[in-house]
């Protein structure tokens, strides 16, 4: 999404996803959000009458959706999918921007859910639902490739946790180290978990 084609309230909310997964959100200003969108003042209040709560949990809302339809652009790029190839290319959208961008990044859900689980309810859920909506479509297509249906949602949920995790070691470390690690390690691990048709 870029900013310019969208209207105010849409730059608004993919501003502030981008400044809460580099910042989080106790960082992330209202005034700063506005700056980075481009958007006029005063229209906070007009399009985000429920205030920063309410534009936190729209920019989660916006990070699943963002999550669940790369998984969609991943699989119509290639030729032959696999579990491994699927993990491999969630995780390389990670290690090409961390190479080519720097480290300042992450998720904005996990750092949303890091920052308000404990104190803001409507986050929280915001937090949990963006989370499903991404583990959904991963799991589906887990499916379409021969896991056995009663363990998609499991190893789909081992592959977010993963990921995310490689990106907080990732961020920490200043290197993709732990990126190219689990996509190396847990890839033949995925690609078993498919049963061959008799």
């Amino acid at each position: 999404m870029a900013a310019s084609e969208h209207g105010p309230r849409e730059r608004m909310v993919f501003s502030a996803a981008q400044l809460i997964r580099r910042d989080g959100v106790a960082a992330t200003r209202l005034r700063d959000v506005v700056v980075h969108a481009g958007a006029p003042r005063g229209s906070l209040q007009h399009y985000f009458p429920g205030g920063k709560e309410q534009l936190v949990n729209e920019a989660v809302d916006w990070a699943g959706r963002y999550a669940s339809a790369r998984i969609a652009r991943f699989m119509s790029g290639m030729a032959r999918p696999t579990p491994g190839r699927l993990f491999a290319a969630m995780v390389g959208q990670w290690t090409e921007e961390y190479r080519s961008a720097g480290f300042a990044g992450g998720c904005p859900v996990a750092a949303a859910t890091v920052d308000c689980a404990d104190s803001t309810e409507t986050t929280r859920a915001a937090s949990a639902a963006a989370f499903t909506r991404w583990r959904r479509p991963v799991a589906r297509e887990l499916v379409a490739m021969g896991v056995p249906p009663g363990r998609s949602d499991a190893i789909a949920t081992l592959m977010i946790s993963s990921l995310e995790g490689a990106i907080l070691m990732a961020r920490a470390e200043q290197s993709v180290r732990p990126l190219r690690a689990v996509a190396r390690e847990l890839g033949p691990f995925l690609d078993s978990c498919v049963v061959q048709e008799e």
